[in-house]
């Protein structure tokens, strides 16, 4: 019931349009990969996704936001099972980064998809910056599940970086075919990252 009521809210607020470039109703396991701008995106993400699916896709999110409060650390818990991971700061930032990425791994399972931002922060004028190693080092470890670029619109107006209060507004979500799988095994980090960016990029063109 919370569960479905958070998802109606979320469309109300973001006043999203949903466009969908693969099939929404496929079971296979997705990694769901965004450009992020709001505290609202991945609740926007998994509220457009249909009802019988939203179920086995968690996000991604800091432990540190999430476990603020009691009613975020429920929210995160027990309705959108996120994945909760530590920020990775000071000297211990690559094993940090090398942690949260098993974790993800671990936690997909046989049944789960995830929703990442691989920005790894959010940013401010809505622009989509350079993506970090994360999604790269993901897929490697879970090379059966698919790769969809998701473009969000708006929603960094419709609840800026330091704001707690949405404004309605309309937006527009995107959901991207697959990520081509590369011809070789053997592509650089580089390589794919820009290649993954560019696909989420396309989707902003798309009208």
């Amino acid at each position: 019931m919370i569960a479905s009521s958070l998802a109606v809210a979320s469309r109300l607020v973001s006043g999203a349009t949903v466009e969908w470039r693969c099939d929404p109703r496929a079971r296979n396991q997705r990694i769901y990969f965004a450009n992020h701008s709001s505290h609202l995106d991945f609740i926007v993400i998994w509220s457009a996704l249909p009802p019988r699916l939203r179920a086995s896709v968690r996000p991604v999110a800091g432990r540190d936001y999430w476990e603020q409060d009691r009613v975020r650390r429920y929210l995160a818990g027990r309705v959108f099972h996120a994945v909760l991971i530590e920020r990775s700061t000071g000297v211990s930032t690559q094993s940090a980064a090398q942690a949260a990425v098993e974790r993800m791994a671990r936690e997909m399972g046989e049944r789960d998809s995830l929703i990442v931002f691989p920005e790894g922060t959010r940013s401010v004028n809505g622009e989509v910056g350079p993506f970090k190693s994360g999604l790269y080092h993901l897929s490697r470890r879970r090379p059966d599940a698919e790769l969809i670029p998701v473009h969000l619109e708006n929603l960094n107006r419709i609840l800026p970086k330091g704001e707690c209060l949405p404004v309605p507004m309309l937006s527009r979500i995107v959901f991207g075919p697959p990520l081509a799988t590369s011809a070789s095994e053997e592509e650089e980090k580089d390589e794919f990252l820009s290649r993954a960016r560019a696909a989420l990029m396309q989707l902003r063109a798309i009208r």
